[in-house]
């Protein structure tokens, strides 16, 4: 890899992420008609942050789904993952991708360039999660569109960050959709549909579960300092990922928290690592009770172990029957309490993928746009309060995370060539609930 293009100094947070928009609201909500003598399709401009594959697939799901859409902007760690973006969906989309090399950024305020362009309507969020609130707020105040990847936060400085986010784009008319896909898969959305409807009776209980495989881990290369490190392997440092129960099964817990129609009350757990290199921060299990308003009890868990049982979905049991709602393309069914298939349907994660890039862009043309980062901040505290929960061995409530914790994880310095703690684990008593 190549080295960033710029190389930002040593530096506050304040200064880093934070420092104000330069962009105006009016550049921000500027947009650019196809059309202009009848204004029939409002041209939309985006641009991506964060290069990586999952920032690659949300600007192809976009594209292939929108028409009069074009990507004008990127940046990335990395000028060179940029331009393998560009490379890679130009072929594809030809002059829809119409990245020159001057709106290719680099470095640790790469960013900055794409939020103050008044050429970008829209900005696409798919750095790793620790940076997302801040982009979050910046990308409202510079008066663009949003779509966000999840997790929106990985700690609770990072919540109330995202709720301040989503107040502003509200009052400033920006549309904010995020990356919680199942939301718009038509078997979640039947699923949910049917249990509102009575079809298993009154909720009593459920269990979820986020087991997989284990997780990709890049070494440290000689010469890289602390800071360049951990943003390269940066699954493995919880103020990047907020370990794999943030990261990863964020969408089931989005599920159950869909399901229930409110937040949990508490949440009390364990789990510990046995399979993780010696410097990842991350557990390699993890398994919470959270306790919903009623006493009704979600039993959950997520664990990435090499050679392990996989098992990924969620089932929810009602005093008239019981949905299994698969992840993935597993579909959906209820059954009554004799174990008689009475619903089924199907559903397609890539269909779910391109929706939600759909739902931006027709909700800012329409003029009704889409707000939803509140829902996706509380489900990404649920992730943190199952964490919290584990890695202190303590029962933790919602309310002291959103209201009442210090927890703050993102470093209060950060520079290209800067150094960082050494990587730690949690341990249950003697981490400390803060």
């Amino acid at each position: 890899m190549s080295e960033p293009v710029t190389r930002p100094g040593r530096g506050s947070r304040r200064e880093f992420l934070g420092g104000g928009a330069t962009a105006s609201l009016a550049a921000g909500l500027m947009v650019h008609s196809s059309h202009a003598a009848g204004g029939e399709t409002r041209e939309l401009r985006l641009g991506i942050v964060g290069c990586g594959g999952r920032g690659t697939g949300a600007v192809d799901d976009s594209l292939a789904v929108n028409e009069h859409v074009r990507l004008v902007a990127a940046a990335d760690l990395y000028d060179k993952k940029c331009d393998a973006l560009r490379q890679a969906l130009q072929g594809r989309y030809q002059a829809r991708v119409a990245v020159d090399d001057a709106r290719l950024h680099g470095g640790l305020d790469g960013y900055r360039r794409v939020l103050d362009d008044p050429e970008v309507d829209v900005v696409l969020l798919t750095t790793s999660p620790g940076f997302r609130p801040r982009m979050l707020l910046e990308a409202v105040e510079a008066g663009k569109h949003v779509f966000a990847e999840k997790p929106v936060c990985v700690d609770p400085a990072g919540y109330r960050v995202c709720l301040q986010a989503h107040d502003q784009a509200v009052a400033k008319g920006l549309a904010i959709v995020t990356g919680t896909q199942y939301r718009r898969q038509t078997n979640y959305v039947g699923a949910v549909e049917q249990i509102r409807r009575g079809a298993i009776g009154e909720i009593v209980s459920g269990t979820s579960r986020y087991c997989a495989g284990g997780i990709w881990y890049r070494p440290r290369r000689e010469g890289m300092s602390d800071v360049e490190y951990q943003l390269s392997n940066w699954m493995h440092f919880i103020w990047l990922s907020g370990d794999q129960i943030c990261e990863q099964a964020v969408h089931n817990l989005d599920t159950v928290n869909w399901v229930m129609g409110e937040n949990p009350v508490s949440a009390f757990g364990s789990g510990g690592r046995f399979t993780r290199p010696e410097d990842s921060e991350m557990w390699d299990n993890v398994a919470i009770n959270y306790e919903y308003p009623g006493g009704r009890i979600i039993s959950f868990m997520c664990r990435q172990v090499p050679g392990a049982a996989g098992d990924n979905g969620t089932v929810i049991h009602g005093t008239t029957g019981t949905c299994f709602i698969a992840a993935m393309d597993g579909g959906s069914r209820i059954v009554d309490r004799q174990g008689k298939e009475v619903w089924r349907m199907d559903g397609s994660i890539s269909a779910a993928y391109r929706q939600e890039h759909k739902d931006l862009v027709n909700s800012i043309r329409a003029g009704k746009p889409i707000v939803e980062l509140k829902q996706t901040a509380d489900s990404s505290l649920v992730s943190v309060l199952g964490r919290v929960a584990a890695y202190t061995g303590q029962k933790v409530t919602f309310g002291f995370l959103a209201g009442e914790s210090k927890l703050d994880l993102f470093p209060k310095e950060l520079a290209w060539d800067g150094s960082l703690p050494a990587p730690t684990f949690a341990v249950p008593g003697r981490t400390k609930l803060v």
